[in-house]
């Protein structure tokens, strides 16, 4: 009866956290064009809805009826696969999220806000995170076009490369919090946040957060004025749409993860002193909000900073991230093996 009643709750929580996560990609699509707009004095989306806040459900319509179109000499197989992996990656990434304290209860049974409190959970996301990745190469391979094929390759090197700079660089955390799991991470922050703990250690995980998602300064895999659109030139329909979404997902996830290492997930100054269960509801309130804040983050660089040419992006993500993570390490190791 209580393995059945936790398994329910678990695949509400996921329906739930799917339904939260799409309508937060939908409308980061909405506020992304108002942010451009309020930066470059223009209105931005104001016809569909009031105050066009029907903008991201118009579009989802346009792309449903768009027409279905496959470039001859394609892989029809892959040519479908892409947008999906792309799609499904991005979605599994927040499953091991601690939106909440450990536990709390509710008619005497623990539950808590979290879908799988893995002990391996830093290793889970990087994991999916580079999956991620064969969306975008298969998209591009199958689509028999030279200009979606030059932008898998650049995804396909860009993410390798960065990937391995973000991963040095939350090695300080595990040596602080001596453990993999997420949970345990959220909660050693419960005094002090990690990122005034390893502020070098956030910014370069900041950098690479960029480039792993393919956002300006590092959107050089869709880059518009190279490449026609690069990787998703050839799709239309809704699987063009995927990918596209797939982007404001991964921002999602991603900020999600930055809030859960860096800036505390849940916890906030004086949680301590509200009731358990009003801890609970702010604390979700709080982590929603840091998540909403770097989303913000990540569209005030697209509409500021210009994009990278491509050797500027390699260079940085080879001589200037890696040497600083590596070095990174070697202090903090060295740190932590005298305390």
């Amino acid at each position: 009866m209580i393995l059945a009643s936790v398994i329910t709750f678990k695949l509400l929580l996921a329906v739930i956290l799917f339904v939260i996560t799409l309508g937060i990609a939908a409308y980061s699509t909405y506020f992304e064009r108002k942010v451009a707009a309020f930066m470059q004095d223009r209105i931005g989306p104001n016809r569909a809805g009031p105050l066009g806040l029907l903008q991201p459900i118009a579009d989802g319509v346009k792309m449903i009826f768009k027409e279905e179109h496959r470039p001859t000499g394609s892989n029809r197989i892959l040519f479908i696969l892409g947008p999906s992996i792309a799609m499904l990656t991005a979605l599994m990434t927040s499953a091991v999220i601690p939106w909440s304290p450990k536990y709390f209860e509710i008619g005497g049974q623990k539950y808590a806000l979290q879908i799988a409190d893995i002990n391996v959970g830093i290793l889970y996301i990087f994991g999916i995170v580079s999956l991620g990745v064969y969306g975008i190469l298969i998209g591009g391979w199958s689509s028999n076009n030279k200009y979606s094929l030059l932008g898998a390759v650049r995804a396909s090197s860009q993410m390798i490369s960065y990937e391995l700079a973000m991963g040095l660089s939350i090695i300080p955390i595990i040596l602080g919090s001596e453990s993999l799991q997420l949970s345990a991470i959220v909660e050693s922050q419960h005094e002090i946040w990690n990122v005034f703990k390893y502020p070098f250690g956030f910014l370069i995980f900041l950098i690479c957060a960029f480039a792993e998602t393919n956002r300006t300064p590092f959107d050089l895999p869709e880059c518009e004025t190279e490449l026609v659109g690069g990787y998703h030139t050839e799709y239309t329909s809704m699987k063009l749409g995927f990918f596209l979404f797939s982007e404001y997902v991964n921002m999602f996830a991603s900020s999600a993860v930055i809030s859960t290492l860096f800036f505390g997930g849940y916890h906030f100054p004086g949680m301590s002193l509200l009731p358990a269960g009003i801890a609970v509801l702010v604390g979700v309130a709080v982590l929603f909000a840091k998540i909403v804040f770097f989303i913000f983050f990540f569209m005030w660089i697209r509409w500021t900073i210009p994009r990278f040419r491509y050797d500027q992006l390699m260079r940085l993500g080879w001589q200037v991230l890696m040497p600083l993570a590596i070095l990174l390490v070697v202090v903090y190791g060295a740190i932590f093996s005298f305390i």
